[in-house]
């Protein structure tokens, strides 16, 4: 059965498409987006702001998240902690 998590701002994504996630911050990452970007295989979940995740799909699809890796993989498994809520930078992400 499929599970959907949110990834900020009333966004889900399937949890049976997704290969990974991972930082934004390292060159061959900026890469990956870059290229998906120019072959229109990328999509912006971000509202605007800053990307903290990239979601790598088996449809090849690269989903952009302005919530962290941590915080998504707390959904992914389950166990989102509301306490971290308020960690730098998820605040406002949603």
């Amino acid at each position: 059965m499929s599970k959907l998590i949110n990834i900020g701002f009333g966004n889900v994504i399937n949890t049976d498409k997704i290969i990974t996630i991972i930082s934004p911050d390292s060159a061959p990452a900026k890469r990956l987006i870059q290229r998906s970007k120019e072959n229109e295989r990328s999509i912006d979940a971000t509202q605007g702001r800053k990307t903290k995740a990239v979601i790598l799909t088996t449809e090849g699809y690269i989903v952009l998240s302005a919530l962290t890796p941590e915080t998504l993989a707390l959904r992914f498994n389950g166990r989102e902690d509301m306490g971290r809520k308020g960690k730098e930078g998820d605040s406002h992400a949603e």
